[in-house]
């Protein structure tokens, strides 16, 4: 079943259906909220406000119109929304892209040198997108790690398209000009020509 036909079976009262809806979404959403956690210490949290997330969904099923936007951004945004207004209760405005379990994985042949580099390059990409204002970071993990196109993205955070090209924008060159210090060290250097040894 699609989503529109799972929709309208539930909101025509087989709601026993809303969990093969929350089956489709659920990892995506933890992961996204986790996401916008990680660099305020809230982490921890993120499951309690998956679950409020697709508990506002369900409370609100029977007020979704598909022509204004399609479930998976109407679920981001209740999403999104459920964040920031936890974030304002924990003083705190930063909304941050932090460890998405993903592990570099050394390619064979990789010195433990090169392994150690990767991880470390890693690491500090992760920095430099927690450093983004909300709004860049937000459209940045929504189409970087999300792979959602513009008008997702634009409907998720309330701009247009050209604002989130704008933002994405933006936030690719925050992120290049922060970690342009760190790609100038000798050693990142020494690194690129390790293969042609």
């Amino acid at each position: 079943m699609t989503d529109s036909q799972l929709i309208r079976e539930i909101k025509d009262g087989n709601v026993q259906l809303y969990a093969d809806l929350m089956a489709r979404y659920e990892r995506k959403i933890l992961s996204f909220i986790y996401h916008m956690l990680k660099s305020a210490h809230l982490e921890m949290i993120a499951e309690d406000l998956c679950a409020e997330t697709f508990y506002k969904a369900y409370r609100s099923l029977q007020t979704f119109r598909e022509v204004e936007a399609s479930f998976s951004t109407w679920l981001y945004t209740i999403a999104r929304n459920t964040v920031l207004s936890e974030m304002r209760k924990h003083k705190n405005n930063m909304v941050s892209l932090e460890d998405s379990g993903y592990v570099p994985q050394s390619a064979a042949g990789d010195s433990p040198e090169q392994m150690m580099l990767r991880n470390e390059t890693v690491a500090m990409v992760r920095d430099a997108i927690n450093n983004l204002p909300e709004k860049q970071r937000s459209a940045l993990i929504l189409r970087e790690y999300d792979q959602l196109d513009y008008q997702e993205i634009a409907n998720i955070l309330g701009q247009t398209v050209s604002s989130v090209k704008s933002l994405l924008f933006r936030a690719r060159a925050s992120v290049k000009s922060q970690l342009e210090p760190y790609l100038a060290e000798p050693m990142f250097r020494e690194y690129e020509g390790m293969n042609q040894r």
